[in-house]
């Protein structure tokens, strides 16, 4: 059988609307799993038996995290937030983690994630990092990637995608600042960038910095993390 994966949705303040990209419902779909979108919902016994529904997880990409969520005040730079989405995403990654449901973060869902298992963020990495940095809010097609960046081996991710350098596309200007306790950086971009990070305490808790989902039909490489994600899902709640 295959597996239910959940995925957050974004939230529209003005026409009250949740709304999901179709490119993660079918890249969950091409790599084996069901897509169930998600809606928030800040009640703890909720969030339990979501979890307890749900056979992985997707942190989909998004608009800026509250810098509150990590103890900061934010800084000018700082764009649009959706603070329901925040505290839904945050509580329900922690609740995830607690009962080890293999979780996939993307762009901010990788920092969603990371903010959850205790680590920090960059508010803006242009403010935070100077003038080094490449471009990581590129102004190109979605699929295309457009900078390279470097796997650590004998870490998930490379086990996944292959150690090295490979090229991603990128859209974001804030980034994983320290990683969460028992987490590592598993890949960056040439100017120093946390471009992934993993669990070293699961099997499949992994948080990447590009768009996969964008990606996966030019490059077939990137459906193998749906794909693996649905496996340790499979194997996690020992579907037949």
């Amino acid at each position: 059988m295959k597996p239910f994966i959940g995925i957050t949705c974004s939230w529209d303040e003005e026409k009250g609307q949740y709304f999901l990209g179709g490119m993660y419902v079918e890249a969950v779909e091409a790599g084996g799993g069901i897509p169930i979108p998600l809606a928030y919902s800040q009640c703890e016994d909720d969030l339990k038996r979501i979890c307890a529904s749900l056979n992985g997880l997707v942190l989909s990409g998004g608009g800026d995290v509250d810098p509150h969520f990590f103890g900061e005040e934010p800084i000018s730079a700082v764009g649009e937030i959706c603070p329901g989405r925040d505290k839904f995403e945050i509580s329900l990654a922690r609740q995830a983690l607690a009962a080890n449901i293999p979780i996939l973060g993307i762009c901010r869902g990788m920092q969603v994630l990371n903010i959850a298992a205790g680590g920090d963020i960059y508010q803006d990495i242009a403010n935070q990092l100077g003038e080094r940095l490449i471009k990581h809010s590129q102004m190109a097609p979605r699929w295309h990637p457009t900078h390279e960046i470097t796997v650590a081996g004998e870490t998930l991710l490379s086990s996944i995608l292959r150690p090295g350098v490979i090229r991603v596309n990128s859209f974001h200007h804030q980034a994983v600042r320290n990683p969460a306790p028992g987490f590592i950086i598993s890949a960056r971009s040439p100017d120093g960038v946390a471009e992934a990070i993993e669990s070293r305490d699961s099997s499949f808790t992994l948080g990447v910095q590009c768009h996969p989902e964008t990606l996966w039909k030019r490059e077939p490489a990137f459906l193998t993390l749906f794909e693996r994600l649905s496996q340790s899902a499979r194997m996690r709640f020992a579907i037949n």
